[in-house]
């Protein structure tokens, strides 16, 4: 009797501990869609310059993966699937399972690493080991601009694990920011001691124990929401937005809706970030308005071309990525945003006016609803039928009864700005892969990385057999664009006078000298120096705001400290002084950016915003 007691303490307290996390509902989303021509990891193809030693990465990728606890871990399943399952340390993880050494198949060309990523991207992982494979290919010899010799590195990674923006964060665990070359010995390798594994009572008892914590968890999302949505009806009845909500447009049927085949087809396409944020600076755009425009601009060719362009524009799925500043986690934290690409409208630059549009109505809705009340809607669905209901999605073709509600994903992740290194070899490029499903058959990723932006297509055999013209297509839409934009600004200034141009935003310096006068404690808790430049178009101006001593001051600025800057345009300066605009806003949207350490970026922030809160 007393070992009877003794165990179900110890299984209490296994429960107590948390040593194992469940997935939440949102990550169990990607994990319940897996099917036969489905797998649901998204993938990363990085080529690296020069030859690498294999058993060097080797010991680089073992010398990390206590950094990265996840993939040290598999999914264990609750009895029945009662649950969503949970994250458990993986007793029998090997490293030499997820490293496959390989090489490039003759001619070692662009082509041929193009067709063996999309083989390998085509397979689908092992559900019953860490969800994670990496394909280490040797002998590039035939690349333009990589030398001879170089390696490519394609990384596989279930979705149910990542999202863009902390795979951008594993990134920075894997590569290196300097070329310095490091020797790793083995005693360097921290060893596994995983924890044991739970038994199915102590999952059952854990799952029941959450549920116990917090009974009204579907109740509360639910009225978290209905709070939500009343707030959104009474913002559309007093804005803008009313038109728009009214509208009902219908998403159209199109090629791209169809059942995927097993077999992935993806090309890419890479462009100058410098050419395309002066393009935003000219237009007055975000960064994710152009590449929307882009994009749309291929895509219409595309199906106009095989004579399947409808007639109502298409509708891309844009998420949007609800990590906050300090978050670190690399579980899924993203929410969707559904945009009008205008590809009724033949004009490339009337197109990309209507998707600017669109995009501040959807960030608008976007805002109001609250991207992290939509994130808990899927927290909120009853064990078990997630599973479900998406397997009898894909089985029983329920997405030819209903008008799909979207025909496109594009996604925009930044990426790093600077170089990154591998063991002193620099990472040349950097393309993201990601998976389509039934019905969802076109995925465009859009990656920035040291300067260039590359535009990823992933698609299937069936959908899209001729990725690589597409992505042509998307260069030649960049190029379209690009040209109209100067042309009609060059037009512009021809017929205007030159005039001295005034800055409106001098009235936020003004009012931020005023108020730090009045709030001394300002200089001990933001101490630090800080710059920001205010582009006028034809002109700029800077200004330096000094908290290093009392009093603070706050006076133009002949040249830019680049530790600690903020680059914003006049006008949305302006905006945001008189309350039109929100910070966070503008940072979504790309119109500001911040340069500097992860501290003083915060301290400038939260300086910024204290002031626009007063």
């Amino acid at each position: 009797m007393p070992s009877k007691i003794e165990d179900l303490k110890d299984i209490a307290q296994e429960v107590l501990d948390n040593k194992f996390t469940q997935v939440s509902g949102y990550d169990a989303a990607f994990l319940y869609a897996e099917s036969p021509t489905s797998p649901m990891h998204v993938a990363t193809l990085v080529i690296v310059e020069g030859s690498i030693n294999f058993k060097d990465f080797k010991r680089i990728v073992a010398s990390k993966l206590h950094l990265m606890p996840k993939f040290r871990q598999r999914l264990m399943h609750v009895p029945m699937d009662l649950d969503y399952p949970y994250w458990v340390d993986d007793p029998n993880f090997e490293l030499d399972l997820h490293l496959n050494r390989m090489k490039l198949a003759d001619p070692s060309n662009w082509e041929s690493l193009r067709r063996t990523t999309s083989r390998i991207f085509s397979a689908p992982l092992d559900l019953r080991r860490p969800l994670w494979s990496i394909h280490f290919i040797e002998g590039i010899d035939e690349i333009p601009q990589v030398p001879k010799g170089s390696v490519a590195i394609v990384s596989k990674v279930h979705h149910v694990m990542i999202d863009g923006n902390s795979g951008v964060g594993l990134m920075g665990i894997l590569f290196d920011k300097d070329d310095k070359v490091r020797t790793i010995e083995k005693s360097e390798i921290k060893k596994f001691e995983p924890d044991p594994l739970p038994d199915d009572i102590s999952l059952l008892i854990k799952s029941g124990y959450s549920f116990l914590k917090n009974p009204f968890k579907l109740p509360k999302t639910l009225a978290e929401t209905a709070m939500a949505f009343i707030r959104t009806r009474a913002s559309k009845t007093l804005s803008i937005q009313k038109e728009f909500a009214t509208a009902r447009y219908p998403v159209p049927i199109t090629i791209f809706n169809g059942n995927v085949s097993p077999r992935r087809t993806w090309g890419t396409a890479i462009l100058s970030f410098d050419r395309i944020n002066s393009l935003r600076k000219l237009m007055g755009v975000s960064i994710n308005d152009l590449i929307l425009g882009i994009c749309a601009g291929a895509i219409r060719r595309y199906l106009k071309e095989k004579e399947k362009l409808p007639l109502q524009p298409l509708v891309a799925n844009v998420p949007i990525s609800i990590r906050g500043q300090n978050d670190t986690s690399q579980d899924n934290k993203i929410a969707n945003m559904m945009i009008q690409l205008a590809t009724h409208i033949e004009d490339p630059l009337e197109r990309l006016e209507y998707i600017q549009e669109q995009t501040m109505l959807g960030k608008a809705r976007h805002k109001t609803m609250g991207a992290k009340t939509l994130a808990k809607m899927a927290d909120a669905v009853p064990f078990g039928l997630a599973n479900l209901a998406a397997g009898l999605y894909s089985k029983y073709n329920i997405k030819d009864l209903h008008r799909p509600p979207f025909n496109v994903t594009i996604t925009n992740v930044p990426g790093p700005t600077k170089v990154l290194y591998l063991n002193g070899h620099k990472v040349v490029s950097i393309f993201g892969l990601t998976p389509v499903v039934d019905g969802f058959g076109l995925i465009i990723a859009a990656f920035s990385y040291n300067g260039r932006i590359s535009i990823t297509t992933t698609s299937d055999k069936r959908t899209m057999p001729d990725c690589y013209v597409f992505s042509r297509y998307i260069r030649e839409s960049a190029n379209e664009l690009e040209e109209l934009i100067v042309g009609s600004q060059k037009k512009k200034s021809s017929e205007k006078k030159v005039v001295k141009q005034k800055s409106e935003s001098t009235l936020f310096f003004n009012a931020l000298k005023r108020y730090l006068k009045k709030a001394p404690g300002f200089v001990k808790k933001y101490k630090g120096i800080y710059h920001i430049h205010v582009d006028m178009g034809a002109s700029s101006e800077y200004w330096e705001i000094n908290l290093e001593k009392e009093p603070a001051t706050v006076k133009k600025a002949t040249i830019l400290d680049p530790k600690t800057v903020l680059e914003i345009e006049d006008e949305n300066l302006y905006a945001l002084y008189k309350k039109k605009l929100l910070f966070d806003e503008l940072k979504v949207q790309q119109r500001l950016k911040l340069e500097g350490t992860v501290a003083n970026k915060r301290k400038l922030t939260d300086l910024i915003k204290a002031f626009l809160n007063r």
